[in-house]
């Protein structure tokens, strides 16, 4: 079996932009895919084209609009508005029921008829923003299902599980890229590249996370 080889479930924002160049560095080829599931920011799809294409990786896109109709949510439903902060007791309503179980099945058919079986993802239980689907068990269930389904050895890759947005900033400076992260990727829930919105939750997870490395880079290089 062929373990030169992953796809990235590629979103074109901060995390699974790090994790393309997290698999760069790891595998000798790289494949994005990128889901199309009724989400309002859906300009996310052209930068995500746009960033892959730059990094000399193959892109791919899949429509999952299916994913919009089975719920409402604040990301696929106009009518729902934004949480702007994280409800106590349970998830935001930016959560999109399902979502990272449709795309790692469909990504998981889609890397096997190409010899593919690492799989990349950018979730995080760290900053999991109370979305079930990012947490490191969930991943792990999933990634066993995956192999007897298909009675095949994939890998589930998460290299930011157990980081935090701080954390994830520096592995995308350690990867010496992060000005494609800072001006390049759609975080922002509202569609607008680089900083976003600065409203959104996505914004403000992002930003305290880069706030806080750009502190800790500065108190490094001053007192070393």
């Amino acid at each position: 079996m062929n373990r030169d080889r992953a796809l990235v479930i590629f979103s074109g924002g901060q995390d699974s932009t790090t994790c393309l160049y997290w698999a760069k560095k790891h595998f000798r080829q790289v494949w994005a895919l990128t889901f199309i599931y009724g989400q309002k920011h859906i300009t996310e799809v052209a930068h995500a084209q746009k960033i892959a294409e730059n990094a000399g990786v193959v892109w791919d896109k899949m429509d999952a609009s299916f994913i919009s109709t089975l719920s409402q949510n604040a990301l696929t439903d106009p009518s729902v508005k934004m949480d702007k902060e994280k409800p106590a007791d349970t998830p935001p309503n930016t959560f999109v029921p399902g979502r990272n179980m449709f795309f790692i099945s469909m990504a998981a058919v889609y890397a096997r008829e190409r010899g593919i079986y690492d799989l990349v993802t950018g979730v995080s239980q760290t900053d999991f923003s109370g979305y079930p689907d990012c947490r490191d068990s969930f991943i792990k269930s999933m990634n066993l299902t995956l192999n007897m389904a298909m009675d095949e050895q994939f890998v589930i890759h998460t290299p930011l599980m157990w980081m935090d947005k701080c954390e994830t900033w520096g592995l995308a400076d350690e990867l010496g890229v992060m000005d494609v992260i800072a001006n390049d990727t759609v975080t922002c829930y509202n569609g607008i590249p680089g900083d976003g919105c600065g409203e959104c939750p996505a914004c403000k997870l992002r930003r305290r996370g880069l706030e806080k490395y750009l502190d800790l880079k500065i108190r490094k290089n001053t007192y070393g």
